[in-house]
């Protein structure tokens, strides 16, 4: 399947058809990471972390890796409900 989360030069293309549901999807856009998910009830949600020291994290790390930093940060930051 391709990856649902497109960065062209007008912006970002979500292709929402291609998405599982809770799965989470990511790109860095202008310096910003923004995370994406479908939940059970296929409404997107959309957040944006612009914290540089995570930006710069989720930028050097391997793709594999991409989730597990995303999923500490939010650990760390109390964010999960």
């Amino acid at each position: 399947m391709d990856y649902p989360v497109l960065i062209e030069k007008e912006g970002i293309k979500l292709q929402t058809e291609k998405m599982e549901v809770d799965k989470l999807y990511y790109c860095v856009y202008q310096d910003r990471v923004m995370l994406f998910f479908k939940d059970k009830n296929d409404l997107l949600n959309c957040y944006e972390i612009e914290e540089k020291e995570i930006v710069d994290e989720v930028k050097q790390s391997m793709p594999e890796d991409i989730e597990k930093t995303l999923e500490k940060y939010i650990k760390e930051k109390n964010l999960s409900s």
